[in-house]
């Protein structure tokens, strides 16, 4: 896992190699075990590497094969890169390392942009044609890995973080209206390639692009996610589709313990962690496994820690486990470095769980497997039922699903941001959109190809990666992925969702962990505001140093007149999202 940067110049310029540093210094924590920089003519590359595959030099970045007549730049890990080494090694290719990055740059050599579908694993990586002064870049199926972009009509620059990007100047920092609509909307979800910062867009999953030397951009979708069963898969049982899950997981689990330090669980105490600890142990894992479990103060009558479930796995499985609670003053405390480490403003109470979980994980192991994308793959949340039986599927999903109508959004913001419906008429063109016929089928897509990668993903990521720490996501392995998305729904919905990926759980890990209410890293004290994270949150909205000219004043009060009684539809807190905001731009120097 690192963190990689870049500019290629489009006027004829040598690259600015100055910004370049600023950017990449600014990635130190994504990679702090090594730093390099390669300059040539217009193109120069920043890299900062967290050694986890290959931890011997020879897979140092930027990485340059000058007999191919390529260099790159590589954030992720390519879980299958034996056997395509193999494969390389058969078509004539000698290797001088034993990691993932030689690999993909002989890979591309090889098969160009056929060498995406062959990969297993979560990547975005740059390719320089020293030849053609071509620049090759592409984000994995489900966008694991981030990559965000800056460009002028004299350069392109990118970036594995949106604040590193920053630090190249030359932005102007002005929020982008569609983006902020969809902040406000959909719990802070921004689909790609729009960020809340006017010129910087972010690479969408699943895409390559490609750039010429005078700034000619060509670009495609290189996957999709089709959903409905194959034609030798229709007269599959429930326990022929129950038997692919575990099947699939197994190996999805297996194949992403390849790695020269431990890996350890991040494990909640739900059903998708604990069958992570449950098919480690059957795929040989250590009998020192690591678990690691977070809990906070209780509030709002809601508890704040799921110990009893982890608990049962940790002792079900004998891990080495470790269980950390959080104190709320520690929250107030570290909030603003959780604020930083965010490539963009997030609301989910989970992120300020899994940055202070990853700072204990980190200091025991530097690579953790985590369960996150389940719930979207396999129908896990409560609106997937709402829109199988609803007659307008649209207005089911934004009514289950978005924070806020467009009216209440024109009421809340000042007039310059009220410029359209971005975000209904998003889910509008998504669920019109072929490849799903039945709606709940496209709320399962719209799910987990888009808000999946922008919320859960992309938190998990920037969470980890600011202790420098790498997560790995089984459930995303993209036959994982292609599976559930064959599996009929009514496989999925029953007893509360995730019908099919439970009974096969049933068949790993104890019943008292899959019968049990459905749970998540709870932060009551961000959902039920009050006492001194109330009084925090009143100073970020109404001091006037913090006023950017986005809120109706009116709007404020009504919220802090009614802080506890002002949720979503998904219960989080309007308050909050509006504070948090204010904290992320102000963290950011914006």
């Amino acid at each position: 896992m690192c963190g990689i940067a870049g500019e290629l110049r489009f006027d004829n310029q040598p690259a600015t190699l100055a910004a370049v540093e600023r950017i990449t210094h600014h990635l130190t924590a994504r990679g702090p075990d090594a730093c390099g920089f390669h300059s040539q003519g217009p193109l120069a590359f920043g890299h900062r590497r967290l050694k986890i595959m290959d931890l011997c030099e020879a897979s140092g970045q930027p990485m340059i094969d000058p007999d191919l007549g390529l260099s790159m730049v590589f954030n992720g890990a390519i879980y299958n890169y034996p056997e395509l080494r193999a494969e390389l090694e058969a078509l004539g290719y000698r290797f001088f390392s034993d990691g993932d990055t030689e690999v993909l740059i002989k890979g591309f050599h090889a098969w160009r942009e056929a060498l995406l579908p062959r990969l297993n694993g979560m990547f975005v990586f740059a390719i320089w044609e020293r030849d053609s002064g071509q620049l090759f870049i592409a984000r994995d199926r489900l966008g694991v890995k981030p990559l965000y972009l800056s460009r002028t009509d004299k350069r392109l620059r990118f970036a594995s973080s949106l604040p590193a990007l920053l630090k190249g100047g030359d932005i102007s920092g002005e929020l982008n209206p569609v983006a902020l609509n969809h902040y406000m909307s959909f719990h802070a979800v921004v689909p790609a390639p729009d960020t809340l910062i006017a010129g910087i867009e972010k690479l969408p999953p699943a895409t390559w692009m490609r750039f010429d030397s005078q700034g000619r951009r060509s670009q495609q979708t290189w996957w999709t996610l089709p959903f409905g069963a194959r034609p030798e898969e229709e007269k599959y049982s429930f326990d022929d589709w129950k038997q692919r899950v575990l099947d699939t997981m197994r190996d999805a689990v297996a194949v992403r313990q390849r790695a020269a330090v431990d890996v350890g669980v991040l494990l909640s105490g739900g059903v998708d962690s604990s069958l992570l600890v449950g098919l480690l142990r059957e795929a040989g894992a250590a009998e020192n496994l690591l678990t690691f479990s977070i809990g906070f103060e209780d509030a709002g009558g809601e508890r704040g820690d799921e110990f009893k479930y982890s608990d049962i796995i940790a002792n079900h499985y004998q891990t080495r486990h470790h269980q950390l609670r959080i104190q709320e003053h520690e929250i107030l405390e570290q909030l603003p470095a959780a604020f930083r480490a965010m490539s963009e403003p997030m609301v989910s109470h989970d992120c300020i769980a899994f940055y202070l979980l990853s700072r204990e994980v980190a200091k025991h192991c530097k690579v953790v497997q985590s369960g996150q994308g389940a719930d979207e793959l396999f129908a896990g949340y409560h609106w997937y039922p709402k829109v199988d039986g609803s007659d307008d599927a649209v207005a089911a999903y934004l009514e289950s699903f978005r924070d806020r109508s467009y009216e209440e959004y024109a009421s809340l913001m000042q007039d310059r941001w009220v410029q359209g419906d971005f975000s209904g008429d998003f889910v509008r063109n998504h669920f019109a959109q072929p490849g799903a016929d039945a709606a709940v089928d496209k709320a399962l897509r719209i799910d987990s190809t888009v808000m999946l990668v922008d919320d859960p993903v992309k938190r998990v990521d920037n969470m980890t990666m600011a202790w420098s720490l790498e997560a790995r996501t089984p459930f995303l392995d993209y036959r994982v992925a292609e599976l559930s998305a064959r599996i009929p729904a009514k496989y999925k919905l029953p007893e509360g969702g995730k019908y099919v990926l439970k009974e096969a759980a049933r068949q790993v890990i104890p019943a008292e962990v899959i019968d049990r209410p459905k749970g998540y890293f709870p932060v009551p004290g961000l959902k039920h505001l009050q006492g001194a994270t109330l009084d925090w949150v009143r100073e970020l909205l109404m001091d006037p140093s913090q006023d950017r000219g986005l809120y109706q004043s009116k709007a404020i009060e009504q919220l802090l007149a009614d802080p506890d009684g002002q949720l979503t539809p998904l219960r989080g807190s309007k308050l909050w999202q509006l504070a948090a905001l204010n904290l992320w731009l102000s963290e950011q120097g914006l």
